[in-house]
């Protein structure tokens, strides 16, 4: 359907000259009024698009601008994240280096006490030795030191912790020895009489000594003599007992001690005459301190 054109002629009218309308000319007036009033309609509905659009552009770059800066916090939490966990593994790294590198200081420290000791242990020794060599007047290193290589006993004498027994074995009488003889005999090796100090030294001595005589007063001659009655027992190197092993019945007036095979082990000592002949015990320092 087409629209009809109307067209409208406005007269301006001058002051002071009235003009009359006729009804016909009335009548154009409201049609063009009417179609003016039309035509007022429309730019209404256009204005309000107007207005609508802003907005939503609006809304569409708040929401953008969110977006974005969701991203954005994202992406920084995710570098974060990777940041973090980076420290995290080289600090990881860095306790294990430091874990193994305190492993390693403690074997180290470990090694080098163990070595101290070792040097320590050799020192005493060395020193132990040269003062046994101080003792004798003339130190035999073919004796000693047979094939360059130090013994801590000469041959025939039997090593217990740090000293060396000799157990006499002779057995004919014409071959033993009083307790001065025997204390002599000791001398010539740069020894004497044994000096038992200990209940193990005693088990030692009892064990490496035979019964070879039908009685059961003779023995082994030790370092142990009291002078006379009133005085006290004392061993040869000037040490008073500090243990004992008496046998429970003694003879009197006898002022030298010897080991008893025949006896208990733990309490085998005799009181014999000085001047009855035994086998003896001589003791001396070893050449190489046990340990």
């Amino acid at each position: 359907m087409v629209e009809e054109e109307n067209y409208v002629t406005v007269i301006f009218q001058t002051k002071g000259d009235p003009t009359y309308v006729t009804p016909k000319d009335a009548e154009t007036i409201y049609d063009e009024v009417n179609t003016e009033e039309r035509k007022w309609d429309a730019p209404l509905v256009i204005t309000e698009n107007k207005e609508e659009a802003p907005a939503r552009t609006r809304l569409l770059l708040v929401v953008t601008g969110l977006v974005i800066i969701c991203l954005i916090l994202v992406s920084v939490i995710i570098a974060l994240i990777f940041h973090f966990n980076t420290v995290m593994r080289e600090q990881k790294r860095e306790m294990s280096n430091i874990t193994a590198q305190n492993l390693q200081l403690m074997k180290q420290k470990t090694s080098s006490e163990r070595r101290t000791e070792e040097l320590t242990r050799e020192r005493d020794q060395l020193n132990w030795t040269i003062g046994v060599i101080m003792e004798y007047q003339e130190f035999s290193v073919e004796k000693h030191c047979p094939q360059k290589v130090c013994k801590p006993c000469l041959d025939g004498w039997v090593l217990f912790q740090s000293s060396c027994y000799m157990f006499s074995q002779h057995q004919y009488l014409s071959r033993w020895r009083t307790w001065d003889e025997s204390c002599d005999y000791c001398k010539l090796y740069q020894a004497a009489l044994a000096v038992i100090e200990s209940q193990e030294e005693q088990e030692f001595i009892n064990n490496h000594t035979k019964d070879y005589h039908a009685d059961d007063r003779h023995g082994y001659w030790i370092g142990l003599r009291a002078e006379s009655p009133k005085d006290t027992w004392t061993w040869v190197d000037g040490s008073n007992l500090t243990v004992t092993y008496w046998k429970t019945q003694q003879a009197v007036n006898r002022f030298c001690a010897l080991s008893l095979p025949k006896a208990p082990p733990l309490a085998n000592w005799g009181k014999e005459s000085c001047d009855m002949k035994n086998r003896w015990i001589c003791e001396r320092r070893a050449l190489i301190k046990g340990h």
